[in-house]
């Protein structure tokens, strides 16, 4: 149906006013109305393929034991429920694995372990190096994983874990030790913020739950502007052996600790 008279004036009148509007407005600030440009469009660039004939690598370099995990040695799960396995305890059984990171007086994390018993009833909670444990489903299987840190004594650095339960074991799916600034957890992923001697910027890295590793894997490892825009991606390079600050992995909002 055709609209009805009245409606056409209105409609008419509306137009009207409008065009008078925006004549006022042109004559007001001069503008004629033409298409002005813009300036000079970038010429757009392929990348560029660098070194055609060389010879692709058949292994990495380094190898950062992306997929590795491991069964906690002499940790139960009562009932599959992670929330009752001692965090403490888990610790302990870390260090009872790797005597020669926490056990003699030239082990680098030997502070560690003289500090472990300070986080039992009566010791002095204060020096305890296990930090708050935080309880995400990180695996997506719909129960809760296991996110755990702790100091590396007498160093500086901090040792950031995941694990989850497997067919009744508890399993370590990420290991990451070096100085850390934040940690946070977003969807299936652990993100870990290190200081960068460079002031003004950080090192971030996220781990991410890959399904067909069972297990978490570095999935992105940047280095950026802190409180601004990225400013550039890295690929990890090892330190020597010993480093503070080289990073080591055998294996962000919701809770988030900063260690």
């Amino acid at each position: 149906m055709p609209p009805s008279r009245p409606a056409r004036a209105t409609r008419a009148a509306r137009t009207t006013a409008a065009v008078a509007l925006l004549l006022a407005t042109a004559v007001a600030c001069g503008d004629t109305g033409a298409l002005r440009a813009a300036g000079a469009t970038p010429t757009a660039t392929s990348p560029a393929k660098l070194w055609p004939n060389l010879s692709p690598a058949a292994s990495p370099a380094y190898d950062f034991d992306e997929a590795d995990t491991e069964t906690v040695k002499g940790i139960t799960v009562p009932g599959d429920d992670i929330h009752k396995v001692d965090p403490i305890a888990v610790v302990r059984a870390e260090i009872a694995a790797n005597p020669s990171d926490y056990d003699g007086s030239k082990a680098p994390y030997r502070g560690t372990a003289e500090r472990i018993g300070d986080c039992g009833k009566g010791g002095d909670r204060s020096a305890c190096p296990v930090l708050k444990p935080y309880y995400r489903d990180l695996t997506g299987d719909g129960r809760d994983d296991l996110t755990l840190g702790f100091r590396l004594l007498p160093t500086r650095m901090t040792a950031v874990r995941v694990y989850t339960v497997e067919k009744h074991r508890l399993v370590q799916v990420m290991a990451n030790d070096d100085a850390v600034s934040g940690v946070e957890l977003a969807g299936h992923s652990v993100i870990i913020r290190s200081p960068s001697e460079l002031a003004g910027y950080e090192y971030r890295v996220q781990w991410t739950w890959d399904a067909d590793q069972k297990a978490m894997l570095l999935t992105h490892d940047e280095f950026l502007r802190t409180g601004g825009r990225k400013h550039g991606v890295r690929r990890a390079t090892p330190a020597p052996p010993g480093s503070p600050a080289s990073p080591t992995s055998s294996s962000a909002t919701s809770p988030s600790a900063t260690p």
